[in-house]
């Protein structure tokens, strides 16, 4: 039996953190609302024919990839402190590592690479 899309879309989530979906997730689950058992990451899976953020994302991408570099789509909202940043799954360790590599700058540190 293939398991019903919301499903997989979970299960696909759980991986990707090293972890597995919550049966029953939402609401109905005795372990916790997130849609995985991460210990850690709380995470929210929502599966939709088209989210306005991914479309803003598509256009980024066209643009970032002209430039060889990286999308990222940064989302602020006004009177909120911070912002919240969308990187595709397949970006977010070199995301990471370039926000790692800002901090060390910040700090006034160098970053080791491996190169």
């Amino acid at each position: 039996m293939v398991p019903r899309t919301w499903k997989r879309y979970e299960q696909e989530a759980a991986a990707y953190f090293g972890t597995t979906r919550t049966p029953l997730s939402g609401g109905n689950s005795k372990h916790t609302q997130s849609d995985t058992l991460h210990d850690v990451v709380f995470v929210e899976v929502k599966g939709r024919k088209k989210h306005a953020a991914v479309t803003l994302w598509d256009d980024t991408k066209t643009k970032a990839t002209k430039e060889g570099k990286i999308p990222v789509v940064v989302l602020v909202e006004q009177g909120r402190p911070g912002f919240w940043v969308m990187v595709h799954s397949s970006d977010l360790v070199d995301v990471a590592w370039e926000r790692e590599k800002a901090e060390a700058w910040e700090n006034g540190k160098s970053c080791q690479t491996d190169t």
